[in-house]
C-alpha cells in the first residue's frame, strides 16, 4: 500500500504594487482630478477670506502693525449710519436692477428667438456691452450723461421735453441712483438675453404645436409652455446677476465715486473707501465681510 501522495499548498501572494492600477483606481482618479482646482481655489478664494476675517478682528491701519479688537469693527458699523444707508442702497441698486434685466432680457430673448433678415448679425451685436470692458463703457457713459456735455440732455432741450441746461443726472442724489441703475440694466441685458435665448431654442417646437391645435393662444403658450420650461434657466441666470450686481463695483466708482453725500455708495465701493482711502484696513475687511 502506497503513501499518498502530499500536494504542495498554495500560497497566495499580494500582487507587487503597481503605481499604473493604483492610479486607475475610481477613487484614486477622481481625487486626483478634483486636487488642483480644489488647491487652485483654496490658495486664490480661501485664504484672502479668511485673511480678511482675521483683519476684521484688528484695528489695523496702514503701514502699522494690527491690535486685535475683536467685534469692534462690526459693532462700529452697526451704529454708522452711513452704513445702513450703504445696506438700503445696495439692496434698491441690486433688486430694481435685476428685475429689470430680467423682464428685458426674456423679452429681448423672445425676440431674438424668431426668424427675421440679419438674425445673426442683431446677437452678435447684442454682445458688445457685456464684451466691452467695463470701465471703458463706463467711461463712455459718464460723458453721455454728463451735464454740461450730456448727449442726454441737448436731446431732451432740442425736443422741448426739458429747459436748458438739463438736470444733473450724476450731481442729483435720486438720478444719480437711477442713472446707475440703467447702465446697470444696458451692460446685463446682453447676458440674460443670450442666456434665456439658449434655454428658448432648447423647448421641442412639437409642444407649440400641440398647444395650438389644442386651441392656446400666443399668451397661453407662453405662460403654460414658455415660462415654465424656462424657469430653471431664469433661476440660474438671476441668480448669477443678483452676485454680480451685488457686488459691483467699477461701474458705480466711475461714474459717481458712491457720491453725492453717500447717494449711490454700496458694499464694494464703501469698503473700498473706509479701507484704501480712510486707510482702516480692518473697518474695510469688517464691511466687507458683511456682504
Amino acid at each position: 500500500m502506497t503513501a499518498p501522495s502530499l500536494a504542495p499548498a498554495l500560497v497566495h501572494r499580494r500582487p507587487a504594487f503597481s503605481l499604473g492600477r493604483w492610479l486607475e483606481r475610481p477613487g484614486v482618479f477622481s481625487w486626483l482630478m478634483v486636487l488642483p482646482p480644489v488647491a487652485f481655489l483654496a490658495a486664490l478664494v480661501g485664504y484672502p477670506f479668511f485673511y480678511g476675517i482675521w483683519l476684521s478682528l484688528q484695528n489695523r491701519p496702514v503701514a502699522k502693525a494690527g491690535v486685535f479688537v475683536g467685534l469692534e469693527n462690526y459693532i462700529s458699523a452697526w451704529h454708522d449710519p452711513v452704513f445702513w444707508q450703504v445696506v438700503v442702497n445696495t439692496f434698491i441698486y441690486t433688486i430694481v436692477a435685476t428685475i429689470l434685466k430680467m423682464v428685458g432680457g426674456l423679452g429681448l430673448a423672445l425676440v431674438m428667438n424668431q426668424d427675421f433678415r440679419f438674425k445673426n448679425l442683431t446677437r452678435a451685436l447684442l454682445l458688445l456691452p457685456f464684451i466691452v470692458p467695463t470701465v471703458l463703457s463706463t467711461i463712455a457713459w459718464q460723458w453721455i450723461l454728463d451735464p454740461a456735455f450730456s448727449v442726454v440732455n441737448w436731446v431732451m432741450v432740442a425736443t422741448g421735453l426739458i429747459t436748458p441746461p438739463g438736470p444733473s443726472w450724476l450731481g442729483n442724489p435720486h438720478l444719480a441712483m437711477t442713472s446707475l441703475i440703467v447702465v446697470n440694466t444696458w451692460r446685463g441685458l446682453p447676458f440674460y438675453g443670450i442666456t434665456l435665448l439658449a434655454g428658448l431654442q432648447t423647448i421641442p417646437p412639437e409642444l407649440y404645436e400641440a398647444a395650438t391645435i389644442d386651441g392656446a393662444s400666443t399668451w397661453q403658450r407662453f405662460r403654460y409652455v414658455t415660462l415654465p420650461l424656462l424657469m430653471p434657466v431664469i433661476f440660474i441666470v438671476t441668480m448669477f446677476s443678483v452676485i454680480f450686481t451685488f457686488a459691483d463695483f467699477q461701474l458705480i466708482y466711475v461714474l459717481t465715486h458712491g457720491g453725492p453725500a453717500n447717494a449711490t455708495n454700496v458694499f464694494a465701493t464703501y469698503a473700498f473707501d473706509v479701507a484704501m482711502i480712510g486707510g482702516q484696513l480692518g473697518q474695510g475687511a469688517a464691511i466687507a465681510l458683511t456682504m
